[in-house]
């Protein structure tokens, strides 16, 4: 762990094309608040956003710059998805269970619509252009094919078709995949922007925000919560972790480090296609995943092809990493061969024991809200307001998030390993064709 900034520089095609960074001071001196948020991305913007709708004052603490942690740096997918199919969810849970968190998605993807309107941020870039889910073989499809016919049937959900092996080549460019799911709900976003966007809507409106300003330790006192950083102190009644993959920076949130498995996502960008190969790639500009479990996705970000994959590749970028995925960008699209490489950049996911985000309590006086296994954007953005609501003593249904407590990973010191050990397990079975 480290408690002192700066942390490392993330040269990514984000970093490269942000629109306008506002400026935060650090904290200096001691204040007082309502609440104390602990993390300012998506998550911990969004509470500040609906506390102050409450008449609540808080204050968002950032270890480094707004952006710097997974809502900078992640592939700017907007979708209302968890890492369980609703299916699964419903086979589980029960269907109404189901029909909750698919509401919740959907709630989720028309917030980030609403954010970027009522802040104003065009630079983010919001396109509603759908998601494809790409089946990479005949077991994957037919799998497709019950998830949609399940939707329509179960929840009433008409947003989702299959598209046929011509209709993916078609669109995609690609000869890689038999078949697809396109579901109409979600888009892609300019991620960095977009967090930013958000922080400077919230300085505009009076919310206090410090960069530059790890939590180094929170103690309880009599009166609520005090939070300790290198350059001052915070006083609150209620303090907030929304540090989600992030949470080993300091031992401040050591109690949610535990209860997460970060998985590095990695990603790399292409030279402008205008006018070379591959400039007709990914016609329709949605979001694009396949469906090996070791899974690869893809998205046109202006006139470049970005490539994404997720996995056990340490804990720092690695040249292995980055060459496996071009390999597996240029397998699928032939005409990218000849097409440089501009940007390579990767993040952490937070991955929870039972797939699902949580927004829950420690005590009286510490809330949580981590865990979005990869579908973080629209999710976090749209969390904050159940964390104001519940902060104020409600108590929102939020289905699987809010009524299945936060587990802690068994055996937690050989995570790494053991993560290494289920990625490659799934490499095998992707290779296999399982």
């Amino acid at each position: 762990m480290t408690a002192n900034p700066p942390y490392p520089d993330i040269r990514s095609l984000w970093q490269e094309t942000v629109s306008r960074r506002p400026v935060f001071d650090a904290l200096t001196g001691g204040h007082q608040f309502d609440v104390a948020i602990i993390g300012g991305g998506y998550t911990g913007l969004s509470t500040a956003r609906y506390l102050a709708r409450r008449g609540l004052c808080a204050v968002v603490l950032e270890a480094s710059q707004i952006g710097w942690g997974a809502s900078g740096r992640n592939g700017g997918v907007v979708s209302g998805k968890f890492r369980l199919s609703f299916s699964d969810i419903g086979a589980r849970y029960g269907v109404e269970t189901a029909r909750r968190m698919h509401d919740l998605g959907i709630e989720a993807i028309d917030h980030v619509g609403e954010l970027v309107e009522d802040y104003g941020i065009a630079s983010a870039d919001y396109r509603p252009t759908g998601a494809l889910r790409c089946a990479h073989n005949q077991i994957s499809l037919d799998s497709l094919k019950k998830e949609v016919a399940w939707l329509k049937t179960a929840l009433g959900d008409h947003a989702c078709s299959i598209l046929s092996t011509e209709q993916m080549q078609a669109e995609t460019g690609s000869r890689d995949f038999v078949g697809g799911m396109l579901n109409t709900h979600g888009g892609v976003i300019h991620p960095l922007n977009f967090v930013l966007g958000m922080a400077a809507g919230l300085k505009a409106a009076g919310i206090a925000i410090h960069e530059r300003s790890p939590v180094t330790a929170i103690r309880r006192d009599r009166d609520g919560v005090v939070l300790e950083t290198p350059g001052g102190t915070v006083s609150a009644a209620q303090v907030v972790i929304a540090t989600n993959s992030y949470s080993d920076l300091t031992p401040a949130t050591s109690a949610v480090r535990k209860s997460l498995i970060p998985f590095r996502s990695a990603m790399i960008a292409t030279a402008p296609l205008t006018g070379n190969p591959g400039e007709g790639l990914l016609s329709q500009r949605r979001s694009y995943t396949e469906t090996r479990r070791m899974m690869r996705w893809f998205r046109r970000a202006g006139d470049r092809l970005i490539y994404g994959g997720r996995g056990a590749f340490g804990k720092s970028d690695s040249d292995n990493a980055f060459a496996a995925l071009h390999k597996a960008m240029v397998r699928q699209f032939p005409d990218l061969a000849s097409v440089s490489v501009t940007h390579r950049w990767s993040g952490l996911v937070a991955m929870t024991m039972d797939s699902i985000p949580h927004l829950g309590r420690f005590d009286d006086r510490v809330i949580y809200a981590v865990g979005y296994n990869g579908t973080g954007v629209a999710l976090a953005s749209n969390m904050g307001r159940y964390v104001a609501a519940m902060i104020a003593g409600e108590k929102p249904d939020l289905g699987l998030l809010t009524c299945v407590p936060l587990k802690p990973v068994p055996l937690y010191p050989i995570r790494e390993p053991a993560v290494r050990l289920v990625a490659g397990w799934y490499q095998f079975l992707d290779a296999i064709g399982r």
